[in-house]
């Protein structure tokens, strides 16, 4: 059987969450691929919300298998809080959730680090990292010095790992940032919890995706953040430290590229984004306000008012030549109901020539190139029919459909579940 992969196509906070969901009914496994606790995935059930950030969105499904693959780095005290909060709400979280022995664990000095070097950022020309040390892992991952989940299968050797590491960071940290050193036993009483509750659970995920895939299991892959967000593809140096693109979902979650057929790109039908970087299309001031507030754009993890504008083709036709988008999600199309007319970036002009790209460099000097569509006026939340949508609705969707080249699969009309139009 198949593996699907859904991709964000922007800046990251699509709406991946509900389309996994969506899809989750038709799957047995889902795969968390990458990232860590930076990011909040929102599912809204029958008006209930749940916000995950490590655990996979399909864990609300009590016939499902969540897998956190080898691409997630892993907060081992927020990891059991999230577990504990989601238990809370009646979910069965480790009966049916299983975590890579290749995962990377993130410890407290990764987000100290994180921390000191966001404020100490030259000219103030900061990242906008979360701070939650996810870079700095990543970046200790590189290095080859990261303790590992599967290091904690033999307790001894894992100690004596995580003193040696410890005792090189409290150096780092006293010389460069004047931080007071971390005690080894305080961070190992926090894996020594992760471990006697997950010990069970920690296994070679990469087989374990690869055997059910041979015995016809259907398996979805599920990231974080988004393609403008990516290490190698994003807007660098303002991108997250991993590849939330299709190579980061092979990478990291280490499933055959063979078994991957259908690769689902989620899209907002306008763009936001958080932290710093280029923005072609960004809204200022009351304009702005305006979008954030009809959207509700606000971090779903850290709460950060995100940055809003008007749809970009250039940057949706790159995440099709990155990630090999065979179908589109569009999200949040109900958000743009108040509008009388709805620009729509369909290229890029720097220094007075199209470009037919989105420039690695310089994508701060670019102009964007607008087309403007009649808005429709109605309140079309909660419609799970593409006909009963307005005409200018239609047009709208069927326009970007146009623009870009691949067909709209999924449509989203509202935050529930059931907000939801299947076009095939």
């Amino acid at each position: 059987m198949p593996a699907n992969l859904v991709v964000g196509a922007q800046w990251g906070d699509e709406g991946k969450a509900k389309v996994i969901d969506v899809l989750s009914k038709d799957t047995d496994i889902i795969v968390r691929y990458q990232g860590g606790a930076n990011a909040g995935h929102t599912v809204v059930v029958k008006g209930k919300k749940y916000v995950f950030h490590l655990i996979p969105s399909g864990v609300i499904y009590d016939d499902k298998i969540c897998v956190i693959g080898n691409g997630v780095v892993i907060d081992a005290a927020y990891f059991l809080e999230e577990v504990a909060d989601i238990e809370k709400e009646g979910f069965d979280v480790r009966g049916k959730t299983y975590v890579s022995d290749s995962a990377h664990l993130l410890l407290p000095f990764h987000k100290l680090i994180d921390g000191a070097r966001e404020d100490g950022s030259v000219d103030g020309k900061k990242i906008g990292t979360t701070r939650r040390g996810i870079g700095m892992c990543y970046a200790d991952k590189m290095m080859r010095t990261g303790l590992r989940v599967g290091d904690l299968l033999n307790l001894k050797t894992a100690r004596e790992k995580l003193e040696h590491i410890i005792e090189e960071k409290n150096a780092e940290m006293k010389a460069l940032y004047n931080i007071d050193p971390l005690q080894v036993d305080d961070v190992w009483k926090d894996l020594m919890a992760f471990y006697d509750l997950w010990k069970d659970r920690i296994i070679n995920t990469s087989f374990y995706l690869n055997e059910a895939l041979k015995d016809g299991k259907r398996i979805l892959l599920e990231g974080a953040q988004g393609t403008g967000l990516d290490v190698d593809f994003g807007t660098y140096p303002y991108v997250t430290s991993s590849n939330p693109t299709t190579g980061g979902a092979l990478i990291g979650s280490g499933v055959s590229y063979h078994y991957l057929q259908k690769v689902i790109g989620i899209c907002k039908a306008y763009i936001t984004r958080v932290g710093e970087g280029p923005f072609p299309t960004e809204l200022h001031g009351e304009e702005g306000e305006k979008l954030r507030k009809l959207g509700g754009e606000y971090g779903a993890t850290t709460g950060r008012p995100r940055r809003c504008g008007w749809f970009d083709v250039e940057m949706l036709k790159h995440a099709i030549r990155v990630n090999g988008l065979n179908a589109i999600a569009l999200t949040k199309i109900d958000v743009l109901s108040d509008y009388d007319s709805i620009p729509v970036a369909i290229g890029y002009e720097l220094d007075g020539k199209r470009l037919d790209y989105l420039p690695s460099q310089e994508l701060d000097r670019v102009k964007p190139v607008y087309k403007f569509f009649p808005g429709w006026n109605s309140d079309i939340s909660g419609i799970n029919d593409f006909k009963k949508l307005p005409k200018n609705c239609q047009d709208y969707i069927n326009a970007i459909r146009d623009l870009i080249g691949v067909p709209v699969h999924i449509l989203s009309t509202g935050p529930d579940r059931d907000h939801t139009i299947i076009l095939g």
